[in-house]
């Protein structure tokens, strides 16, 4: 069939043209910027999220929102963890591991004292074996502890970074990382023996590393520089020495995978008193035996066909081995063999080299060498490196091995390690913020980048902020990825770094996520310090939405202070005050906050100030009109100082009763103001409009007077003075009960409010002829003892006012 003319549509073939593809232009052209990758976790009680755009936000963590009780891992979930843990294999040709020579007595001193609980500190020089011990002593132990063994990398690490460390590696709580309160209770609960290797910190801090782990048996290893545990601290100390003559030859001799001759024997002896026994200055002994042997093999092959000169160095071979015998090594190129070793490797190797000593040790990723060197094949560099002893393992990376760096400078290896900082960083900083790339992943190489972003800190001519944007990209993969200690180093080098050169953008950023990671470990006055400058500098470049965040983050700092939210008052200005009010009801209480910078506590203030006051005064002036009103009666003429009502009321004597003398047949319908009226007999109780005996009326003749004192009182005055009863003394037997209390007579008009003055009338009273004065505050007194007594505190003679 003819592919060009198909046939006719019964066999299948619609005779159109094929529909046409989408066009390639999107695929080439400006791809969209992914977005920002956000991150929410728990710290304590504390709802944090991640934004890499504008700063992170803090907020209580809602309820719901809280995690559960940690779950430990299980026993293959730790087994991965484990695995995960270790460093990777170099690529290349397997390598068998060198058995460990006399070791086996410390290696089973180890055992019994970890297998009794003990906690035990392995001492040793760099280079003494110290590693491979403490891999072979956890193998052993593995089923010692209800949760196995658990290996920690103690280099760059503190107490509070180890103990965050276990926790996350037994128990299964992603996004959570509790307080240190809260850290308490499941660290206790964890049964485990903890190899740590490298550890960087002895005394008062080991100790609370252990304290907080009761039920862990550590195995530490330190160098001898490191800080001894105190006089206190239950510590077994074992130190680690060198080899033996007769180890170390043995030694050599496997690493050079051959017998040794005579001179080489002899050769091995002096190396034996040079390097004080050390195991790894004989692995690299044996690495410079394999190259030597390797050299003399391929030295004619190279010659006739050039294979392998473009990954071999330039090497004199007429002046290496005259006479086809390669001279060994002299005693101080054996002491210090990097550079000798190094020259011999590949080009890609002694790339990798260079990296690491810019870096300050730290050995880039295998997956990472390609891109840095520039070579496809880079990866291989590592397997070239550690078959040589260059670098050994620390946990889950590689470093250069001790006092690899040291000869590797002296031989003229750190003369462009600025150079290669700034494309380690510019690397790191392209990896660590692509979409692809998991925080996990850039926790797992914190070390390394950490360390280039120290090396290009300081700007140098042509710098093109290389380590802010190193520092804005890896600082919240690091806080993802819960490596706290990572994230606070990140920020203080790019908050360094972009001072430095001037960005007043990043610095709000960098000062802004220091005064989160502050909060969150609860030191609240460098988080108010370092927001409170966030504040400012974002203030200063009209960016609303991270002033609003920074604000949201200032008052969560207050509220955990016990502050008043705002800005506290500006120190040295005179606080504000209540006026001092009698008799109110509420007491107004101000308290002075913590004196610093700031207005917006004093309108906050003023405001509080005038509610309480006002408050204050209303309450004063309801109290004075409702003591007026319930010391005042009820006359025909509605006069303050009319006659007394029937109705008995309270008086200054809790046993005075009155009667109105108005109801008895004799008297007068009403009484002139000002004068007084006759009190009923003491002990008896007059009812509403009853005539009054003529035993309790005073004598005929008598007649209420008005005195005065200092001003006109009566009718005659210029206004109406309140005027007061001056009731008998009880005189009865005894006291009756108390009735009922009588309804007022429908007749008998409102009561009215008396206008308040300022009365001074004297009475005396016709039965007693004694003078009483009366005024405002005499009332108020009485009254408010009236309504503060209890009924049964009150007299059953005086009825309530009520």
């Amino acid at each position: 069939m003819d592919p060009i003319s198909p046939g006719p549509e019964e066999y299948g073939h619609t005779g159109g043209r094929r529909p046409l593809r989408d066009p390639l232009t999107a695929d080439f052209g400006p791809s969209v910027p992914a977005p920002a990758r956000t991150a929410h976790l728990v710290s304590g009680d504390l709802l944090l999220t991640v934004n890499p755009v504008d700063g992170s936000e803090i907020e209580p963590c809602p309820p719901a929102e809280r995690p559960g009780s940690p779950r430990k891992r299980g026993a293959d979930e730790r087994a991965e963890a484990e695995r995960a843990a270790r460093p990777p294999v170099p690529p290349g040709p397997a390598q068998q591991p060198l058995p460990l020579l006399e070791r086996q007595d410390v290696r089973e001193r180890l055992v019994r004292l970890l297998a009794r609980g003990r906690t035990v500190r392995l001492t040793g020089p760099g280079g003494s074996g110290r590693t491979a011990l403490l891999d072979l002593v956890a193998d052993d132990c593995d089923d010692l502890a209800p949760d196995g063994v658990v290996r920690l990398d103690g280099l760059h690490r503190t107490a509070e970074d180890l103990l965050y460390e276990l926790f996350h590696t037994v128990y299964d709580a992603p996004g959570h990382r509790p307080e240190r309160l809260e850290l308490r209770a499941p660290l206790a609960a964890i049964g485990a023996v903890v190899v740590v290797d490298d550890i960087e910190f002895g005394g008062a801090e080991l100790e609370e590393l252990l304290d907080a782990t009761p039920e862990c048996a550590f195995l530490v290893s330190a160098t001898p520089d490191v800080p001894a545990p105190s006089a206190d601290a239950d510590v077994e100390e074992v130190v680690l020495g060198g080899l033996d003559r007769a180890g170390g030859v043995d030694v050599l001799e496997r690493a050079a995978g051959r017998v040794l001759t005579e001179e080489e024997a002899n050769w091995a002896g002096d190396l034996w008193f040079e390097s004080e026994g050390l195991p790894l200055r004989f692995v690299q002994a044996g690495a410079l035996l394999r190259q030597r042997d390797q050299l003399r093999a391929e030295t004619g092959a190279v010659d006739e066909y050039g294979v392998f000169e473009d990954v071999r160095p330039v090497v004199n071979t007429l002046e290496e081995f005259a006479d086809d015998s390669a001279p060994l090594p002299s005693l101080g190129e054996a002491a210090a063999p990097a550079p000798l070793l190094a020259s011999r490797l590949s080009a890609s190797a002694r790339a990798t080299l260079r990296f690491a000593v810019a870096l300050g040790g730290e050995v880039p990723h295998q997956a990472h060498l390609p891109a840095l060197v520039g070579d496809t094949h880079a990866d291989a560099a590592l397997g070239e490196l550690a078959s040589c002893g260059l670098v050994s393992p620390a946990g889950s990376r590689y470093r250069l091995a001790a006092g690899v760096r040291t000869q590797l400078e002296a031989a003229g290896y750190g003369d462009d390690a600025p150079e290669r900082a700034r494309t380690a960083a510019e690397h790191y900083a392209w990896w660590a913020g692509h979409p692809s790339v998991t925080p996990e992943r850039v926790s797992a190489e914190a070390d390394a980048v950490l360390a280039a972003l120290a090396a290009v800190v300081r700007p140098v001519e042509g710098d093109d902020g290389q380590a802010v944007r190193l520092a804005r990209t890896a600082a919240p993969a690091f806080a993802a990825a819960l490596r706290w200690s990572a994230w606070e180093r990140a920020l203080r080098y790019g908050a360094q770094a972009a001072l430095q050169s001037g960005e007043v953008p990043e610095q709000a950023y960098f000062h802004h996520e220091l005064g989160i990671l502050a909060l969150c470990g609860g030191r609240l006055d460098r988080a108010r310090a370092e927001l409170e400058a966030s504040i400012g500098l974002r203030g200063a470049l009209a960016d609303k939405r991270g002033t609003v965040a920074g604000r949201r983050a200032l008052a969560l700092v207050a509220d955990r202070a016990g502050e008043l939210p705002g800005v506290p008052v500006v120190a040295g200005e005179p606080v504000l005050s209540a006026p001092p009010v009698r008799n109110t009801l509420v007491t107004p209480q101000i308290v002075a906050a913590p004196s610093a910078k700031g207005l917006g506590i004093r309108r906050l203030a003023r405001r509080n100030l005038v509610a309480a006051g006002s408050g204050a005064v209303l309450a004063a002036v309801l109290g004075t009109v409702v003591t007026l009103g319930m010391t005042s009666h009820d006359t025909d003429d509605k006069n303050p100082a009319g006659r007394a009502d029937v109705n008995p009321s309270a008086s200054q004597d809790a046993g005075d009763t009155t009667a109105d003398p108005a109801q008895d047949t004799g008297a007068p319908p009403q009484q002139p103001a000002g004068s007084s009226s006759t009190p009923a007999p003491g002990g008896t109780y007059t009812e509403p409009n009853a005539p009054v005996p003529a035993s309790a009326s005073p004598s005929a003749g008598t007649s209420g007077t008005s005195g005065t004192s200092g001003t006109g009182t009566g009718t005659g005055g210029a206004s109406p003075t309140p005027t007061r009863t001056t009731p008998a003394p009880p005189t009865g037997p005894a006291r009756p009960t108390r009735p009922a209390t009588p309804s007022p007579s429908p007749s008998s008009p409102s009561p009215t409010k008396p206008t308040p003055t300022t009365p001074t009338p004297t009475e005396t009273d016709p039965s007693t002829g004694s003078s009483q004065s009366s005024d405002l505050a005499t009332a108020v007194q009485s009254t408010e003892a009236t309504e503060t007594a209890s009924p049964a505190d009150t007299d059953p003679a005086v009825p309530s006012p009520l």
